[in-house]
């Protein structure tokens, strides 16, 4: 049985980017190919709730060898999103106060691959914020095409 959505995202307007990824770049240090945010395009007042998106590039490095003649973005490589959204939402709740601004990814749990993404998609990532220790944040996450859930996980990470 396929879950609800973490949150109502009816009245999102998952066109508005609200954090382009040049402003991305500013918190996390991913670059390059391992950059799996495009852009926020929501998030609640207090950064509990996000919704990202990442849009699937035909030239992206995986594509040649997963799966030749029948590209498929890695599922390693959605979860690799939620965790960058989720060390996100980590900076913006305890990073400030602990003086920190870097999140290593700790952990996954939860995992289950529900649909296949492939170049053209566009995938779009909600994270919801469950669980916060001194220097730990966990996050229920979910990945969506074209409304369907294709991903969902529970991610942590820790202030390094």
């Amino acid at each position: 049985m396929v879950p609800p959505l973490l949150f109502d995202i009816s009245k999102i307007d998952l066109d508005q980017v609200i954090y382009p990824a040049d402003e991305i770049e500013k918190i996390n240090p991913h670059r390059g190919s391992m950059r799996m945010l495009d852009g926020i395009i929501y998030a609640d007042e207090k950064f509990t709730q996000t919704v990202a998106y990442k849009d699937i590039r035909a030239d992206e490095f995986w594509v040649e060898g997963h799966i030749p003649g029948r590209p498929l973005f890695p599922g390693v490589l959605m979860i690799e999103a939620a965790a960058q959204l989720a060390s996100l939402m980590m900076i913006y709740n305890i990073g400030a106060e602990a003086g920190k601004s870097f999140v290593g990814f700790v952990g996954a749990d939860k995992i289950k691959f529900r649909g296949q993404v492939v170049p053209g998609q566009r995938l779009i990532l909600l994270s919801k914020l469950i669980g916060v220790r001194r220097s730990q944040c966990t996050c229920s996450s979910q990945g969506l095409v074209d409304g369907s859930i294709v991903f969902e996980a529970v991610v942590t990470g820790m202030l390094i």
